[in-house]
């Protein structure tokens, strides 16, 4: 898979982004599923609130501490789907980036800091010099005094995404990316003279405010209030699932530019040369990788969970996932914000693409936390014509059973290659367990 230059999808910004590139275009000859759910037209028109620097998403239902991955999390809205996390200041060639810190290759250092324990980051600058930025600051924990990044994300692109007619609707008409990496950024970074310890780190806005939590000119696409003062920031989680449970992550980079305008993520090329290039198979990534697997599905059913509970989509009647079922409810190509009610309700809902982890950074079931890292190895499953018509193309939850339909021929990969890596990374921190 070859991705168009930088300088291209520069070009590009103002343009929709041909499918002919980038995963869209490469999973164009895949079979794909019809699907029945219908979705109401969510636009808001008219809204155009910009949020104050010093305001926060409104607060519903909290997550119990203890069911939270990232402990330094303040609190996991279950009304909004947002965790309020710490934020950082920083600055990259002379302007000023808010950060903020979720994973670290060091057990103690994420101790520390409250945030997730992801041994595999020690390997991401493994023959990868772009994909891990050396940052300054003083001494070897990151967010104690301000740091110096090399460079940052562009936020002010205007993220559109038009699917393609319904019952398909993947792969998409066009799209645009939101946000881009500029030169220099990766949300994985080392502190210099302490190289030994790599934290993911991702910046999710830039400038002295006020801060654009609507239509995010100035802030990634997954914040939904950011608070100077106080220093935090309320960023938009997914719902997906691993080992059989439903679970909440963040989602802030991808290294495929369709992967991250459907994930509202920033798109950051490098990361595709993280080690290695071809990922593992299955579950059973190398030791000596910086990546994980993770999976989706081309065509899956499509529907959106009937009745949720008060903590929002789990796995319950109707509930699906993929891209089909992602690309076929309007919010797909909507802004996230506090202003956009529906667009928050109907992800809420399910209306994600709602991956499975293969592993989570605690202990539980067959996750090995060894495994875990924030850095996903995109592994895209097409379901047979005869599963699809036999309706056994429903939501999956655990990554062993999606190898396991694999080894069966029950999925493939796109043209019906054996199920392996896209070779497409997505930056997504685990943060909780939702059930």
């Amino acid at each position: 898979m070859r991705l168009k230059s930088v300088e291209t999808f520069r070009r590009t910004r103002c343009r929709a982004v041909t499918v002919a590139v980038t995963m869209a275009g490469i999973l164009s000859t895949a079979v794909l599923a019809s699907g029945g759910a219908t979705f109401a037209d969510t636009r808001d028109s008219g809204i155009t609130t910009k949020l104050r620097t010093a305001d926060s998403a409104p607060v519903g239902l909290t997550l119990d501490k203890d069911q939270q991955t990232i402990t330094s999390a303040l609190r996991v809205d279950l009304t909004r789907d947002f965790a309020t996390l710490p934020l950082h200041k920083g600055t990259a060639s002379g302007e000023t980036v808010w950060y903020v810190i979720t994973d670290t290759s060091g057990a103690g250092m994420a101790r520390q800091l409250g945030i997730n324990h992801a041994p595999k980051l020690r390997n991401a600058p493994r023959d990868c010099p772009a994909c891990v930025q050396e940052v300054k600051t003083s001494g070897p924990r990151l967010g104690n005094d301000l740091v110096h990044f090399q460079g940052a994300p562009d936020f002010s692109l205007d993220r559109t995404l038009t699917p393609s007619a319904k019952p398909t609707t993947f792969p998409p008409k066009s799209f645009t990316m939101g946000a881009m990496a500029g030169a220099g950024y990766s949300p994985y970074v080392r502190i210099k003279g302490f190289a030994d310890v790599v934290f993911n780190a991702p910046i999710v806005a830039t400038g002295h405010g006020p801060f654009d939590v609507t239509t995010h000119t100035n802030t990634h696409d997954r914040t939904l209030g950011i608070d100077t003062q106080k220093m935090t920031t309320d960023h938009l989680f997914v719902r997906g699932f691993a080992n059989g449970r439903p679970i909440a992550y963040l989602s802030f980079d991808s290294s495929d530019a369709f992967t991250a305008t459907v994930e509202r993520s920033t798109f950051v090329p490098a990361l595709a040369d993280l080690q290695f290039p071809n990922g593992g198979s299955g579950r059973n990534d190398p030791a000596d990788s910086a990546r994980a697997s993770i999976f989706t599905f081309v065509n899956a059913k499509v529907g959106l969970e009937n009745s949720p509970p008060a903590t929002g989509a789990t796995d319950g009647p109707g509930r699906s996932q993929g891209l089909t079922h992602a690309l076929s409810f309007p919010i797909v190509g909507r802004d996230a914000a506090v202003a956009n009610r529906r667009v928050l309700d109907g992800l809420r809902r399910g209306g994600d693409v709602s991956n499975i982890f293969s592993d989570m950074p605690k202990n539980f079931g067959n996750s090995n936390p060894r495994e875990y890292s924030p850095a996903w190895d995109l592994q895209v499953g097409v379901y047979s014509n005869a599963a699809v018509a036999a309706g056994r193309n429903g939501l999956k939850t655990d990554a062993e059973n999606v190898v396991e339909l694999a080894a069966r021929g029950v999925v493939t990969a796109p043209g019906g290659l054996p199920l392996g890596s896209a070779n497409i990374i997505i930056n997504c921190p685990a943060l909780a367990f939702l059930d």
